[in-house]
């Protein structure tokens, strides 16, 4: 029996769905979409990928969740070539073009001593990308979305600052500073005063987790999740006991 299926083998699938979805004679929903109305869900399916990542030892789970990630990829790029902007061979392509460019220790004859050296190169690159395109003045932190989460937006601008040479030189000097910070909460006088040093004393333990390799996006969520079991198994008990 022949294969009936509406898409072709390989990568190109989803994209070809993506194309058939905003046809005109598509799915009235898919073809009302743009990019903006698309950005929530782009968000979800990061988180739910992320979430399948975590808490699942299961290829298919981490499957579907990849498949539904690349299809907003697709659907951005459908909208983007029906407007005659972009298409996905052209995202594909100038994606590969980038990462030749920034793996020449790969792709070249430039030689780098370890990964340390490889994010340095990243950044250098990253910087002279810039000026070429009219931003001489973009820094390593400039380069990090400030829409991600506050704990992820932190982190990452700290972790392009180690690259270029700013950073605490141990973990004790971290640890001290969020000692310092914690006291200084303690013993703010007013609302504003407080708001501020929480402020800096969370940006004082993003600064220890990094020192001590954790990510603390993910270990507060880890956290958050011990919490809620915990909870749950308090409620649990309680009303056993009709309490």
């Amino acid at each position: 029996m022949p294969d009936e299926r509406p898409y072709p083998d390989g990568v190109t699938a989803i994209f070809e769905i993506a194309r058939r979805l905003r046809a005109r004679d598509g799915c009235p929903w898919d073809r009302e979409q743009t990019h903006k109305s698309l950005r929530p869900y782009l968000l979800e399916e990061t988180y739910e990928v992320l979430e399948a990542i975590d808490h699942h030892q299961d290829d298919a789970k981490l499957m579907e969740e990849l498949g539904d990630l690349l299809l907003q990829v697709a659907m951005h790029a459908a909208i983007a070539e029906e407007q005659n902007r972009f298409d996905a061979a052209s995202i594909s392509e100038a994606a590969a073009a980038k990462m030749v460019a920034r793996h020449p220790h790969v792709f070249g004859d430039e030689q780098v001593a370890d990964a340390e050296g490889v994010l340095r190169n990243w950044e250098r690159r990253k910087a002279e990308e810039a000026a070429m395109a009219g931003r001489p003045d973009e820094t390593p932190l400039d380069r990090v979305p400030p829409t991600m989460p506050a704990l992820a937006w932190t982190f990452n601008m700290q972790k392009r600052a180690a690259r270029v040479g700013v950073d605490l030189d141990s973990v004790e000097r971290a640890a001290d500073a969020v000692a310092s910070k914690t006291a200084a909460l303690a013993a703010a006088e007013d609302g504003d005063a407080a708001f501020r040093e929480v402020g800096d004393l969370l940006l004082a333990v993003v600064s220890l987790a990094r020192k001590r390799s954790v990510n603390p996006e993910d270990a507060l969520r880890a956290a958050g999740q011990r919490y809620r079991d915990r909870f749950a198994a308090k409620d649990k008990d309680l009303r056993a006991r009709s309490r």
